[in-house]
């Protein structure tokens, strides 16, 4: 081991060691909007993955830190920054040059090399090096596999889930956990802990709603430099025109209601002063640019804050194709006929070109939606009520566990027939 460095010079160099190179290259190329948005994915991701992996690190022993002055919960904050910044920024730019898999083999290289010169401010232990890849695997990796489908448009469902794992991540477990945000003789609301969770899943749904509704529909993320290709008017967005800025200042309201501490609230606050204030300046102009006279339409019938009961009548369209032969799905045709849907056909399933199993929404795009999921797409064409439960019900594991009860009270697949046609004879 190499001498000794003074701590003072250790953090300096550790910081100016990701961010001079980061700057360096954006200034020789100024980044694309993909490839900004795969630096604050990849070093959101980094962030929030090394934060337990240190905090489990001095648990278990890996290794610790001397320091004085900028520390959290142990750890220097600067040198925390520095090593987002270094597995997350910084290679997203380097995928200008190198595949992921040799970006990552020399990232971790470089790793091994550098933290032991960190003395005395980060001291090794025996078993430093499991950390080491605890860290890869569950922090570099994922950064760069983020960054890489980021920049180029790849796998954008999967992105919307790890962005809305960030969201949540940094905007409501970061802040609570910082802050020391705790209940102190329990959670104010009655049922403790459970009730708590419902009320902050409930307040959230609509805001992973709608950031679904970017990627399955609009082929694009809530993050601005990675938006929609398309104009979003189904979903949450046929209610309410900014479904997660008023997501987020719920789940701020719901915090401070169940922890019973006020501090959430400021975060409240900042969150409608961001969302009315500069967000609706610079998104909105940006949505005019890009969608012109059907934005300004849609704006026109769909507030910001304050969501419409019954959906707007122009929301983007959809068919739901029913069998004609099933006396179930007829019932459930007549329900949602009966509380006449909003943009919504409803048409026999032996009208499509293609052969049906299931019950069927398809949208004017083309994407389409089976069984269980089918039902929650026709559910938000009825009422803000009902969106909700469909928005529940298409969440990943309910629409399986729905799925399976549908299947075994006799909405199992089946190929939709003519009326009045012979069935198939049986394999």
């Amino acid at each position: 081991m190499g001498p000794e460095l003074p701590a003072l010079l250790v953090r300096g160099v550790g910081l100016s060691v990701p961010v001079l190179p980061l700057v360096a290259l954006c200034l020789w190329r100024p980044p694309r909007p993909r490839e900004t948005a795969a630096m604050i994915v990849s070093t959101a991701w980094a962030l929030l993955t090394l934060i337990p992996l240190n905090l489990y690190a001095l648990h278990a022993g890996w290794w610790s830190f001397h320091a004085e002055g900028a520390v959290w919960a142990g750890i220097p904050v600067d040198l925390l920054l520095a090593w987002a910044l270094l597995w997350g920024a910084l290679p997203a730019v380097l995928l200008r040059f190198l595949p992921v898999p040799l970006l990552t083999a020399l990232l971790v290289w470089a790793d091994i090399i550098a933290m032991p010169l960190a003395e005395p401010v980060v001291v090794l232990h025996g078993t430093w090096l499991l950390g080491e890849f605890a860290g890869s695997a569950l922090c570099l990796i994922p950064a760069l596999v983020l960054a890489h489908w980021t920049r180029r448009g790849q796998a954008v469902r999967a992105r919307m889930w790890a962005q809305a794992v960030l969201s949540f991540g940094l905007m409501v477990v970061l802040p609570v956990t910082a802050l020391g945000i705790l209940p102190g003789d329990g959670f104010s609301v009655p049922g403790g802990l459970p009730a708590a969770l419902q009320l902050l899943g409930f307040a959230a749904l609509p805001g992973l709603a709608a950031a679904r509704e970017f990627a399955r529909v609009g082929g694009g993320t809530p993050l601005p430099y990675d938006p929609p290709e398309r104009l979003v008017t189904s979903g949450p967005y046929a209610y309410l025109s900014n479904p997660m800025q008023t997501t987020v200042v719920a789940v701020y309201l719901v915090l401070a209601a169940v922890l019973a501490d006020p501090r959430p609230l400021y975060g409240a606050l900042v969150a409608f002063a961001y969302g009315a204030g500069f967000a609706a300046w610079h998104e909105g102009e940006r949505l005019r640019e890009s969608f012109g006279p059907e934005w300004d339409r849609y704006r026109s019938g769909v507030r910001a804050w304050l969501p419409r009961w019954r959906p707007w009548p122009h929301r983007a369209a959809g068919t739901l194709y029913v069998a004609a032969d099933c006396s179930l799905c007829q019932g459930l045709r007549a329900w949602i006929e009966a509380r006449s849907p909003v943009a919504l056909r409803i048409r026999d399933a032996h009208e499509h070109p293609e052969v049906l199993y299931r019950l069927t929404y398809e949208n004017p795009e083309g994407v389409r939606w089976s069984g269980v999921p089918a039902l929650a797409r026709a559910l938000d064409h009825l009422h803000l009520g009902w969106a909700f439960t469909g928005w529940a019900l298409d969440l990943p594991g309910v629409r399986h566990f729905a799925q399976l009860s549908a299947d075994a009270f006799g909405a199992g697949p089946r190929p939709a027939r003519v009326p009045g046609s012979a069935p198939e004879p049986a394999p």
